[in-house]
This record gives C-alpha cells, sequence and structure tokens, in this order.
C-alpha cells in the first residue's frame, strides 16, 4: 500500500465522516428552529419552502456535496501524480508547473492551453535531456502529462458543483437566524404539580397583534373569569374570538397587558409548562399516522383503563371495540381512514385524558351534524363540570345555559353577561340569537 493511496483512503473517510456529521447537524439545527418559530414565520412562509429545506437541500448537503469533494480531491491527487512523475523524469519543468499554478485562477478559460504547455515542457525537455533520460521514462511523463488537460477539466467542474450545492448549506441555516417562540421551560420557575388547581383566568388590559405594524386584532381587554365558570365567546367573523383563544395558549404573545391563571402570570412561565396544563379542542381535528392509543395518549401517560374510559365518555367505545386491532389501529395521515366526526371525537376523549381544570373550544363543532353536536355538549356538560371552560360558539344554542357570554366586535368586548340578561338588553347577541332562530 503506497502512501499516496493511504492519503486518498484517509481524506476519502474524513470527508464521508466530516459530511454526516455537518449533515446531522444542520437537519437537527433546521428542525429545532422551525418547530420553535412563532405562528408568524408559517404564515408568512410558503409550505413548499420548509418542504425544499428538508428535502432537496438536506440531500444536496447528504450526498452532492461529499461527492463533489471527494472527485475533487481524487482528481488533485491524479494532477498531483502526474506532477510527481514529469519532475522525476524532466527535474527543468518545475518552472512549468509553477506557472501553470500562478494561472490556476483562469483554469476554466485557458484549460486546453494550461495542459499543452505541461506537454509541450514535458516533451521538449525529454528531448533536450536525451542522453541522460531512458525511452521508458520519457514515455511515463509524456503519457501522464498527456491527461493533464482532462484531470484540470474534471477538477474545474468537480469545484463549480460544490460551489453550487454549497448554497444548500446557506439556505438551511437562514432559518437558524429567523424569530423564535419564547423558551419552553424556565430554569428559575418552578410551578407547583396540581397548578391550575382552580382555572380562574383574568385579563389585564390586554392586547395582541398578528405581526407588527397590522391591526389590534385584541384591544385592551379586562375581564376575570371565575373558576368553573362556563363562558361563551360569540361575535362576527374577525371579532377577535379565536385570536384570543391564541393569546391564553400564547401561540400569539401579548403585545400589551397580561393574562393571569390562578395568580401565575402566563408570560412568566415556560410554553411547556403552560400549554401542558390546558388543553384545547379546536376546530379542524388533529391526527397523525400512527395506533390510535399514540394519538389518545402520545407519552403513554395513562392506562389502558384510562384510555378506555375516556373513549367511553366520548361515545367511540363501541366503534373503537369493534376494530380488529382495537387500540392498535392504524390511522392514516391526518385519520383520513376516520370520518369527520369520529376525528373530532377523538379530539374530546384526548381532552377528557388531560383532565385539565382550563378547557378551550375553539368551535370544535362546528363541522359535524346537530347530533354529533348534542353528542359533544352533553359530555362537556358532564365531564368538564368542574373546569373553566371557554367556548368560541359557532352554533348559539350550545351556549344558552352557560354563566356568562361575551359578545365581540373588532377586538373589543361589547357585551358580557348571562344569557338571558343579553336576550333581555335586545343588543348585538339578541340580534344574533333572532338570525338563529333562539327568539
Amino acid at each position: 500500500v503506497t502512501p499516496a493511496v493511504l492519503v486518498f483512503f484517509g481524506t476519502t473517510v474524513a470527508i464521508s465522516l466530516g459530511g454526516i456529521i455537518a449533515s446531522r447537524h444542520l437537519h437537527l439545527d433546521l428542525l429545532n428552529n422551525v418547530l420553535h418559530s412563532p405562528m408568524s414565520f408559517f404564515e408568512c412562509t410558503p409550505s413548499g419552502n420548509l418542504l425544499n429545506r428538508f428535502s432537496k437541500e438536506i440531500d444536496a448537503i447528504d450526498c452532492m456535496i461529499p461527492d463533489g469533494l471527494k472527485m475533487m480531491l481524487s482528481y488533485l491527487f491524479k494532477l498531483l501524480e502526474v506532477c510527481i512523475i514529469v519532475l522525476m523524469a524532466t527535474p527543468f519543468a518545475m518552472v512549468v508547473i509553477l506557472l501553470v499554478s500562478y494561472f490556476c485562477r483562469w483554469l476554466a478559460v485557458n484549460l486546453e492551453f494550461l495542459g499543452n504547455i505541461l506537454v509541450l515542457a514535458a516533451s521538449v525537455l525529454s528531448v533536450m535531456g536525451k542522453d541522460t533520460l531512458s525511452p521508458g521514462i520519457v514515455g511515463l511523463a509524456v503519457s501522464h502529462s498527456l491527461q493533464v488537460t482532462g484531470i484540470l477539466s474534471w477538477i474545474v467542474r468537480s469545484w463549480t458543483d460544490v460551489e453550487n450545492n454549497i448554497v444548500s448549506v446557506e439556505r438551511v441555516k437562514e432559518y437558524a437566524d429567523t424569530p423564535k417562540e419564547a423558551p419552553w421551560a424556565m430554569e428559575d420557575v418552578s410551578l407547583p404539580a396540581s397548578w391550575p388547581h382552580t382555572g380562574a383566568i383574568e385579563l389585564q388590559e390586554y392586547g395582541l397583534q398578528y405581526r407588527k405594524g397590522l391591526e389590534w386584532a385584541v384591544k385592551d381587554i379586562s375581564l376575570c373569569i371565575q373558576e368553573r365558570e362556563k363562558v361563551g365567546i360569540v361575535g362576527r367573523t374577525g371579532a377577535g374570538k379565536s385570536s384570543l383563544a391564541l393569546g391564553i395558549f400564547r401561540i400569539l404573545e401579548a403585545a400589551k397587558g397580561d393574562i393571569f391563571i390562578d395568580g401565575v402570570n402566563i408570560a412568566e412561565i415556560g410554553l411547556h409548562d403552560l400549554r401542558s396544563r390546558i388543553t384545547i379542542i379546536p376546530q379542524d381535528p388533529v391526527l397523525f399516522s400512527g395506533t390510535l392509543r399514540m394519538n389518545l395518549d402520545p407519552f403513554n401517560s395513562y392506562s389502558d383503563d384510562d384510555v378506555w374510559s375516556a373513549l367511553e365518555f366520548a361515545h367511540l367505545k363501541d366503534f373503537v371495540s369493534g376494530l380488529p386491532e382495537k387500540l392498535n389501529y392504524e390511522c392514516s395521515e391526518g385519520g383520513e381512514n376516520l370520518s369527520l366526526g369520529q376525528r373530532q371525537l377523538l379530539c374530546l376523549a384526548r381532552a377528557l385524558l388531560r383532565k385539565t381544570k382550563v378547557l378551550v373550544l375553539d368551535e370544535a363543532t362546528a363541522a359535524v351534524d346537530l347530533e354529533m353536536d348534542n353528542l359533544i355538549q352533553t359530555t362537556i356538560r358532564s365531564q368538564f363540570e368542574g373546569c373553566t371552560v371557554l367556548t368560541i360558539a359557532h352554533r348559539l344554542n350550545t351556549i344558552m345555559d352557560y354563566t356568562r357570554v361575551i359578545v365581540m366586535d373588532k377586538g373589543h368586548i361589547v357585551e358580557i353577561d348571562s344569557p338571558s340578561g343579553l336576550i333581555a338588553q335586545r343588543g348585538q347577541f339578541y340580534s344574533m340569537c333572532r338570525e338563529a332562530g333562539l327568539v
């Protein structure tokens, strides 16, 4: 084994290992940065850009750049081998080789010219030294010098490929500098395991914007919601109902004011601590590809008995019992092999498992029929009796027995009272009830 082979082998191994380590770090950084980005990032960034970063750009970092570097180095070693052989045969060729090296920055334009200079130099110097050189050495030097033009072409081509693909690294690292959400955990803040133990919510002159420069989605809201209170939030499209729910989960950060849950300012605790202690049932049910049990209890925090109990209260026990795999039934991506109603009930079962003291329903029954809506509302009334419930209502009849109703318009609270009190006031809520045929 010659030293050149060992050097080439070591270089190849170093590039391969370095490429794997670099690609791993870049991918993990990209994933962490994207997962910790705020909603405003996803609103401004096309999904195609994200898919491109995680597929094409990572593939270029995994394959194209290391392959280009290995090819370029292999031809550089080949060029070095040719130069050594020519120097051994014709020592005076060093001057020509140094001249070629000086003009390397014009390789892309003058490859043929530079290669032919080396061939000419090797040939002329071989003739001049015919008295001292053997025919074999001369033939070896000239034959190897004839390869220089091709070698230089491949070096330039390989370097160009690396230069083109290195842009993928820049594109991946671009997302490392984007704004991030607040920390998931605060080291200097320790919450009691039972927090929130009552579910009382207080908003103090609270306001938020989706992005700086845009109009206020919620403006100067001051509100106290008592423990175990059932509060409905209604209003026309764009009134700020869902924005208020996003603020409670800090999906949107407050532009002014504060929200307190059981006396704790939610802006001063980690996002994981906050979001793991309160529950939301969204309008669009979210399921992932995997088993039913994984979708209900992704961290295996509950027993099978708890899961079956939650399914029973969510009116899904008979359906799941009839499946061949039962809890191990495989859901397709987005739960497409389940009906919309079944997906919504699974989200309800997930909320029942968590048993948190604060429950937010963001128009959770807007996409299901009346019968399914009645099932969900019955379960919520019975199983979440000891919880504070905030319901962004799509159907007004679902909140007519609530403690209070908040009517929002253009980010402000315009009316707040019990449903019967608001109807007696004959304001906006009364008009909405009349349109729905409830009065």
